[in-house]
């Protein structure tokens, strides 16, 4: 476990060297295999023209530039961003199970997603599913709230079971639309829920790049809060932070987060459960350095699930969330197999 904050700069930077690495290899594999040297080439001479030989064909320069570094980049904020709402959402309800997959907030942005592509059509442009996925999410978050206090679900394994049974309720309205949907654009819609990057451009990047810089900005300010929330609302306020705002808000740029990235890739769960404690092993449980390093760690862990589901049963591609599925059934186990212990 790294303790020393000085140590911090070169954890960070050795893990954006492993992110770049990773992206590279992301580009690089496939059914048309490419080259390190002609994937730098190729994003050099595109950001700056005519910088170096272009000594690649036209095929491969659109494979990589068109297709495969559009997808390596939204698979790494997805990746960070999952991560992210899962260690604010452990460190506000006290939960080590809390994710936003099992809170039911990446199905309120599947539902919200679904109603724009199948019924409401894209009344307000590219942003049209962004912000009915967002909405969608923010709904979801509120009724798990709500269930909870209703039921006096006070205990954090309460609160998952709320979430779990809004999923199920909310993914059942999803797929009530995609039935009452048009059947020519059920096949894209029902890929889509199962979690895929496929459909990645670079027009849209920019709307889950914002909302992760503003919003992962924002949790990692208020890292101290989220440390001692993780004490107790009680601890909290007695440090001047109003615990049941402050969890709300935290709520709500959840909601923000994990609509946006689940209108772009789809359902992808489990990255926000596994990663925080994959990070809390390694440096510790301060909020301060939790945040960032599940950014870069969430963000290399989906490179390389995007990886495997590219190349595992190619030329086909898997639908990411299967990927993510296994590996965090198996982690969400263990968990509960350690908790007990």
């Amino acid at each position: 476990m790294i303790e020393r904050t000085g140590v911090m700069p070169f954890v960070l930077i050795a893990g954006f060297i492993t992110l770049v690495l990773s992206i590279t290899v992301a580009i690089g594999v496939g059914a048309v295999p490419v080259s390190p040297s002609t994937v730098w080439g190729v994003v050099l001479n595109k950001t700056f023209p005519d910088l170096i030989e272009e000594t690649w064909s036209r095929g491969r320069e659109a494979i990589v530039w068109e297709i495969r570094f559009p997808r390596a980049l939204l698979a790494s904020m997805v990746g960070a961003g999952l991560a992210i709402v899962g260690a604010a959402l452990q460190s506000v309800t006290r939960n080590p199970l809390a994710d936003p997959h099992l809170l039911g907030i990446s199905s309120g942005g599947a539902f919200g997603a679904v109603l724009a592509l199948l019924h409401t059509g894209m009344f307000l442009g590219l942003l049209t599913v962004p912000l009915m996925a967002f909405l969608g999410a923010l709904i979801a978050a509120f009724l798990v709230l709500g269930v909870a206090q209703f039921a006096g679900a006070k205990g954090a394994d309460r609160l998952i079971l709320a979430g779990v049974a809004v999923s199920f309720i909310i993914m059942s309205c999803a797929n009530i639309l995609i039935f009452l949907g048009d059947p020519r654009a059920t096949h894209t819609v029902v890929f889509w829920m199962l979690g895929g990057l496929g459909l990645a451009q670079w027009s849209q990047l920019a709307y889950p790049l914002i909302i992760l810089i503003l919003c992962g900005g924002y949790l990692w300010l208020k890292s101290g809060h989220l440390n001692a929330m993780t004490v107790g609302d009680e601890t909290a306020s007695t440090l001047g932070i109003p615990a049941a705002r402050f969890r709300l808000t935290v709520f709500v740029v959840g909601a923000l987060i994990t609509g946006v990235m689940v209108a772009f890739s789809g359902i992808i769960g489990f990255v926000g459960l596994m990663i925080p404690h994959i990070v809390r092993m390694l440096v510790g449980g301060d909020y301060a350095r939790v945040i960032p390093l599940s950014a870069l760690v969430g963000a290399i862990f989906l490179v390389w699930s995007d990886i495997v589901a590219r190349t595992l049963m190619a030329p086909e591609d898997i639908p990411i969330g299967i990927i993510t599925g296994l590996i965090g059934g198996g982690f969400f186990l263990w968990i509960l197999g350690k908790k007990k212990q």
